[in-house]
């Protein structure tokens, strides 16, 4: 007996393991079949009641748990996209005290939002925040509604956003189907197709809305998803003797926790060399305007250009500017990555030669010969604000503590921002 259970398991294993390469490949038919023999459905309701005893005991205190409005619950949940729940945190607290309201955000500049965002990336995120607020004001008295559809209508807010509004602010029965609820679901459930194709999504959706019940909604969401984040791991090994599902597992029946979810390889990011500029006049520094379209559309940054330019090259780019005979000096080279791209970047200190100041020494900075570069701090004087042979909006000398306190500058700029601070402080 025990000989053929051996048997049918590593049976059952090979046929669910071959399923997931059919699947991969496509076979949309043969990958339902598997699953359908592989279980039998997602969860049965007393499991789900162990699922929610285990969320009492174990959930994550987060701040938009603990005062779950619907405005708190939006914002949260935009901010949570392509973000750590532990980087969300201090932006969640900062920006709630900037914009306690839908009112407050609707009616903020620009410059304060973007400035509040300054380090989560993807600001189109917070763009669209603005223009949701404008919406609720102008067609909902300033109250986010309350069914999903309503709220797929607000700008920026797709089906899972809209199910997580509703279900934990409003208790609405509305499965919040994001990546950690689909690994869940695949390995529960042993489902071999691609999680991130629309049938898996839907075939997921369908399974959580069968059981989800009329108490709790919003709790059983935040338990999958905590289930999810911390012990049904997307990267490296689940802590499977944790689970309070693990008995109902068919990845773990079947051994399959390091082949479930199936998901499709990512395209090889893009690599783009680019020269970053930081060109300061006296305690100012140059930035200029991206254009309103494409990547990091509308914000400020330094002069920066496609390529890898050597001093000679980088002399010519200055004078497109207007900066005869500059002092340049390379600053450290740094790496951002973005979804689709990644810029490896070779950066420039340039200072405008006016003939005094107070000599103060730019930190890790030196020319080519190792002598250190002087930072002249003159009066300013007049400098074409011309633009950049790339065509920015428009471009501008800022005084650098503006810059570092008003001044929203694209996370892929970090390094020369500590820059700039780092130049700041022996100023004081």
């Amino acid at each position: 007996m025990t000989h053929m259970n051996k048997l049918s398991q590593s049976d059952t294993k090979e046929r669910t393991a071959d399923a997931c390469v059919k699947a991969a490949a496509g076979d949309a038919n043969t990958a339902a079949a598997e699953t359908r023999a592989a279980a039998a459905g997602p969860f049965a309701l007393p499991e789900l009641s162990a699922l929610l005893d285990w969320y009492d005991k174990n959930r994550r205190i987060l701040p938009w748990r603990e005062d779950p409005t619907p405005y708190h619950v939006w914002i949260s949940e935009i901010m949570l996209q392509q973000t750590r729940v532990e980087a969300v945190i201090p932006y969640y607290e900062r920006f709630l005290a900037a914009l306690p309201d839908v009112p407050a955000l609707a009616a903020a500049p620009e410059e304060l939002l973007l400035k509040l965002w300054e380090g989560l990336g993807y600001y189109s995120r917070v763009r669209n925040l603005q223009k949701a607020a404008v919406q609720l004001t102008e067609q909902y008295g300033g109250v986010l509604p309350r069914e999903p559809k309503a709220l797929e209508k607000l700008a920026g807010i797709g089906p899972y956003t809209a199910a997580a509004i509703a279900s934990v602010a409003y208790q609405v029965k509305a499965p919040a189907v994001d990546g950690n609820l689909l690994r869940v679901y695949a390995r529960l459930t042993g489902d071999p197709r691609d999680v991130g194709t629309p049938a898996a999504k839907k075939a997921a959706a369908s399974a959580y809305a069968a059981v989800f019940p009329d108490d709790r909604p919003g709790d059983l969401n935040q338990a999958l998803m905590d289930l999810g984040a911390t012990v049904c791991l997307p990267n490296g090994a689940p802590h499977c003797g944790r689970c309070p599902l693990a008995d109902r597992c068919a990845a773990r029946r079947d051994g399959l926790t390091d082949v479930l979810p199936v998901l499709a390889k990512k395209a090889p990011r893009r690599v783009e060399h680019r020269t970053v500029f930081i060109i300061l006049q006296g305690d100012r520094v140059l930035l200029r305007k991206r254009p309103k379209t494409g990547l990091l559309a509308g914000l400020w940054e330094f002069p920066n250009t496609e390529g890898c330019l050597s001093e000679t090259q980088a002399r010519a780019f200055c004078a497109a500017l207007g900066i005869a005979q500059p002092d340049l000096a390379l600053a450290p080279p740094a790496r951002h990555v973005f979804t689709h791209l990644e810029w490896d970047m070779t950066a420039w200190l340039v200072t405008v030669p006016l003939g005094h100041g107070d000599g103060s020494s730019v930190p890790l900075l030196r020319h080519g010969d190792g002598s250190p570069v002087s930072l002249s701090l003159p009066d300013p004087a007049p400098l074409r604000e011309s633009p950049a042979a790339d065509g920015p909006d428009s471009a501008r000398f800022i005084p650098v503590r503006t810059v570092l306190s008003d001044y929203a500058l694209p996370s892929a700029f970090s390094a020369y921002t500590r820059l700039l601070s780092a130049i700041l402080t022996p100023q004081d």
